[in-house]
């Protein structure tokens, strides 16, 4: 109890904290833009693991760490766009698309890196990015280790929730993206292409978790393994709902999931007398107690889970 009650306990977990909420952050902000316009995309959890699958593979041989993250949002981007032609195209269910891509990204992730790699008794390993310090900032005391000696992923995911804000609310394009996520005829009949726009929404979307995905290997861990995203993607939606479909409450809103999760994986180091696996519900417990809390009073963009037909 004595280590819990120590200012570098304190720094420790809140440099966690925002590691731990870079994946949640990438990935809900993805999310977020897919589901403005309209369409609920339960591909992103498969989608984050492949992107890690393809941010790995891509740095194992050729020893990139950037062209690992291209490769991931690349992959993200050809799911979106799966999801584009099942949801937007062909006007099928997106619950059923959506399961069906994270079911095919899963088995194809594991196939893949069988193929590639096979089934080594120790799985190959890749360098991963190093926390970046910020000169004059990161030696502030208490405040310089918890905001300024992060991985760069972790300072870009935190960049883009003004960026993601500034897209959807301050341009004209986040306007018609708004626009179809409310009222896809309305838009429609003012000269907004209704299914290009959502393609363009489910692209970013994509990228984004692919990008989410690639955290994993490329920084959180040092290598591929099957079910690491440990169902983070899931928690991605349910933070969509939390934050209202805003950008800048989805920061805080993978903070406070990081927070928790962060919190077990130290509660676990220090040895605390209590069955691991209570520990690893408790972010996924905090996630159903949010939803419970805010779900009733959330605003659903108008036209979400409905496939839109011109006349």
């Amino acid at each position: 109890m004595k280590e819990i009650l120590t200012v570098g306990f304190f720094i420790g977990l809140l440099s966690a904290t925002l590691r731990m909420a870079t994946p949640l952050i990438l990935a809900t902000l993805g999310e977020t833009f897919c589901e403005r316009a309209g369409i609920l995309n339960l591909g992103i959890e498969g989608t984050m693991l492949f992107g890690a699958l393809a941010a790995f593979l891509t740095t194992y041989f050729t020893g990139n760490l950037w062209l690992g993250i291209i490769a991931a949002i690349i992959a993200g981007i050809l799911f979106g766009l799966l999801m584009g032609l099942f949801s937007v195209s062909l006007g099928l269910s997106q619950h059923v698309s959506g399961l069906g891509i994270t079911l095919l990204a899963t088995g194809l992730s594991l196939f893949t890196y069988r193929q590639i790699i096979g089934s080594p008794k120790v799985p190959p390993t890749i360098q991963t990015f190093k926390t970046l310090s910020i000169p004059g900032f990161s030696s502030i005391p208490i405040l310089g280790p918890i905001l300024f000696d992060q991985y760069i992923l972790t300072y870009i995911a935190i960049i883009l929730v003004p960026i993601a804000s500034y897209v959807l609310f301050k341009t004209r394009f986040g306007l018609s993206l708004r626009a179809v996520g409310e009222n896809p005829e309305a838009a429609d009949a003012v000269g907004i292409n209704v299914f290009k726009t959502r393609y363009i929404a489910l692209m970013i979307a994509g990228g984004l978790m692919g990008f989410a995905g690639s955290f994993f290997t490329l920084a959180h861990f040092n290598m591929f393994l099957y079910g690491m995203v440990g169902g983070r993607g899931w928690v991605s939606i349910a933070l969509v709902i939390f934050a209202n479909w805003n950008p800048t409450k989805v920061l805080w809103g993978a903070l406070l999931f990081g927070g928790v999760d962060a919190l077990q994986l130290r509660l676990q180091a220090i040895g605390f007398n209590i069955p691991y696996q209570l520990f690893l519900i408790m972010p996924y417990l905090l996630t159903i107690i949010v939803l419970i809390l805010v779900a009733r009073n959330a605003s659903y963009p108008g036209a979400l889970l409905k496939p839109y037909r011109r006349e």
